[in-house]
């Protein structure tokens, strides 16, 4: 998606969205007041922006795999650490929101589809030492990279998974019961956003959280996003402009809220 287009989404995003005084339901006023908005800087955030620091500096060049819809800024297959880090990464806060989110509902397991070079990971993982991140990578050189990051911080509850998605997904599901919390961050196309999602959907329960990441990026995520929102499964949905959370929980009325972050 070209800049000017993108622009006028998060203008059209920004005037639908809406603060705490637009929110009715107490379960989303609560998570927006005390995980959405809180900016409490927790005790990881420094030495994980320490670790991207270094790989926005790193001239270090790495051959890439790119299985999924690629970058839409760099199309080459040799690639600094620096350009996939400045490209790539998440911002700071959406990170630190992913921090929030597992540490409000606490889920035994997190499955991350597009590990980059770890930033995202590492915040998923430093929120609770007992919960299990098994994060899912399609280039191993990639792959190497975030696995150091991973070793620098000592965070030893992350499995990182050299694989294509559409071949760790099915496997992977066919071993567990359930689902706890899902972020989709790799492979930004509409066919396979929407077959990842119907995929995981057999194992999810009221307690599962999915996290999709650029639900904006391109015309297909955009479709895409409006598509899972649609679910009959689905109750409440959060659009954040760069993320959207998916919630299943049955006790909520089936509502779709763009808030402001």
């Amino acid at each position: 998606m070209n800049s000017l287009k993108f622009l006028l989404k998060y203008i059209k995003y920004f005037i639908h969205s809406t603060n705490a005084h637009g929110i009715h339901p107490p379960f989303l006023f609560e998570l927006y007041n005390n995980v959405i908005a809180d900016q409490t800087p927790f005790y990881a955030f420094s030495d994980i922006e320490s670790i991207r620091a270094k790989l926005l500096l790193s001239n270090l060049v790495i051959d890439i795999n790119d299985f999924g819809a690629g970058s839409s800024v760099n199309k080459s297959k040799k690639r600094t650490v620096a350009d996939i880090a400045k490209n790539t990464l998440k911002a700071p806060k959406y990170g630190q929101l992913l921090f929030r989110l597992v540490n409000r509902f606490k889920p035994t397991t997190v499955i991350e589809l597009g590990t980059s070079l770890g930033i995202s990971s590492m915040y998923l993982a430093a929120a609770n030492s007992k919960t299990k991140v098994t994060t899912v990578e399609g280039c191993p050189n990639v792959s190497k990279v975030a696995n150091v990051n991973f070793n620098k911080i000592g965070l030893k509850n992350i499995e990182l998974i050299n694989a294509q998605f559409d071949v760790f997904l099915p496997e992977y599901l066919k071993r567990i019961d359930q689902l706890d919390f899902v972020f989709f961050d790799g492979n930004h196309t509409k066919e396979a956003t929407l077959n990842y999602f119907k995929l995981c959907l057999p194992k999810t329960n009221k307690s599962t959280v999915f996290v999709f990441d650029d639900i904006y990026w391109s015309k297909g995520m955009s479709e895409a996003w409006e598509e899972i929102k649609k679910h009959p499964k689905i109750t409440l949905t959060v659009d954040l402009f760069a993320l959207g959370i998916v919630f299943f929980n049955t006790d909520l009325s089936k509502e779709d809220f763009v808030l402001r972050y």
